[in-house]
């Protein structure tokens, strides 16, 4: 749930810069825009990874009950 909380809370902290770019064509804001999804993209993939994880010992656990 913490990587959870990590990737919402990083798409909150841009939300102005991402204004600032299309509305005001900041072109700083932009490449921070850009920074910052890569941050996402990996807070995701990490996020991801996890819930996959736990779907797998969940599973497990299924399979050695039976």
């Amino acid at each position: 749930m913490e990587s959870y909380e990590k990737l919402k809370n990083k798409i909150l902290e841009i939300e102005q810069d991402v204004d600032k770019f299309f509305n005001k064509k900041n072109q700083a804001a932009g490449t921070r825009v850009r920074k910052a999804m890569q941050e996402v993209k990996e807070l995701a993939q990490k996020l991801r990874k996890e819930v996959q994880e736990i779907k797998n010992a969940e599973e497990a656990k299924k399979e050695k009950k039976s």
